[in-house]
């Protein structure tokens, strides 16, 4: 008797296990961008990145991922010696009430490297929520300590509003968005009475097209970043300097 149950159970194991696994989608993604600009500023040193991630999405709405790009931002503002990847991890969960869909989740940003002594490294964890009505998605991201370096942060946001439209039958979608990234705490407030406000504002307008799962896109993006946003090696510039961007990308 006790054998017979132990088929069942490992029959019922058997034929459970697939049905779990449909349900869940897997994806990828990869891209090629001349500068990989992230909240309007370069963390690419204004130079071509290779990026790309996985993602796995559960039928309920629950979902994981991880996603990395090659950076040189960390070492050009002296932070590291060598820090030339950013692999960001998240969870969370997306659904719909109505017409309105909304997403919620945690994401970690880890940059892998070897340091300066006594520096506040860059990972960052923050929670987020969206909210998306029509071809219109407005989110808000809190940070829940140091935020990309700056110590003592917790409480940063930044609240951005993004609209992107398909153009039906073409293949081509637009895409418009503002973003306002505050940074609060005592270290942003000594950056803020040297002159290097951390807080600024950004602006994208963009067009993409798709050639048979491949997009090409370009777009163009302007801030009022201020000098807090300059690197130190090899050579000064501007992070959040006004600036197009080419990509081509591909998921899978």
């Amino acid at each position: 008797m006790l054998k017979n149950k132990l088929l069942v159970a490992a029959l019922a194991s058997a034929f459970a296990m697939p049905a779990m696994a449909a349900d869940f989608t897997p994806s990828s993604n990869v891209s090629l961008v001349t500068d990989y600009l992230y909240r309007g500023i370069s963390q690419s040193g204004a130079n071509p990145a290779l990026q790309g991630g996985f993602d796995l999405a559960h039928a309920s709405g629950a979902y994981i991922g991880v996603w990395g790009s090659s950076i040189s931002w960390v070492s050009d503002a002296g932070l590291a010696n060598s820090a030339g990847v950013e692999l960001d991890t998240y969870a969370g969960y997306k659904g719909a009430a109505g017409d309105v869909a909304y997403d919620v989740g945690f994401l970690r940003y880890n940059y892998p490297g070897s340091y300066v002594a006594n520096v506040t490294k860059p990972d960052t964890n923050e929670i987020y929520g969206a909210v998306t009505y029509s071809i219109v998605t407005a989110k808000l991201s809190y940070a829940l300590g140091d935020l990309f370096g700056v110590s003592n942060a917790k409480g940063s946001t930044y609240l951005e509003v993004n609209a992107s439209y398909a153009i039906p039958d073409t293949g081509v979608t637009v895409g418009a968005h503002y973003g306002k990234q505050t940074y609060k705490g005592s270290t942003a407030d000594g950056f803020k009475a040297g002159g290097a406000d951390p807080t600024y504002a950004d602006y994208k307008l963009s067009v993409s097209k798709d050639f048979s799962g491949y997009v090409v896109g370009v777009a163009y993006s302007h801030t009022n970043a201020s000098s807090f946003y300059t690197t130190i090696t090899p050579e000064a510039k501007k992070l959040g300097k006004n600036r197009a961007v080419l990509s081509l990308s591909r998921a899978f």
